[in-house]
């Protein structure tokens, strides 16, 4: 029974989340601040949710900087995601062979 009002109170905040921006800001953001803001929230939004994974995903800290290390320098060179992927996935697998 508990359960289901924990999924209640959880489906009210989320679409209270949802609703309420929608509700109270219905004209256009002019302001240069704001709009910035907004605009970087999903970038940020998925960054924090990805570098702990990133890093807590491996055996060892130092294999998985070693990897996200590797996708940074790819991606900054403008390659493709697979390949960026591939490799990163091929430099922890080598790091954590080389730590044991």
């Amino acid at each position: 029974m508990k359960i289901w009002l924990y999924i209640a109170v959880m489906a009210i905040v989320t679409y209270l989340v949802r609703m309420l921006p929608m509700t109270f800001l219905r004209k256009e953001i002019k302001n240069k601040t704001m709009r910035s803001f907004l605009y970087y929230v999903p970038y940020v939004t998925l960054t924090v949710m990805t570098f702990p994974a990133i890093v807590y995903s491996t055996g060892s800290i130092y294999s998985a900087l070693a990897g996200f290390a590797t996708a940074l320098a790819l991606s900054f060179k403008k390659m493709s995601m697979i390949l960026v992927a591939v490799i990163s996935c091929v430099v922890v697998f080598i790091t954590e062979l080389m730590i044991l």
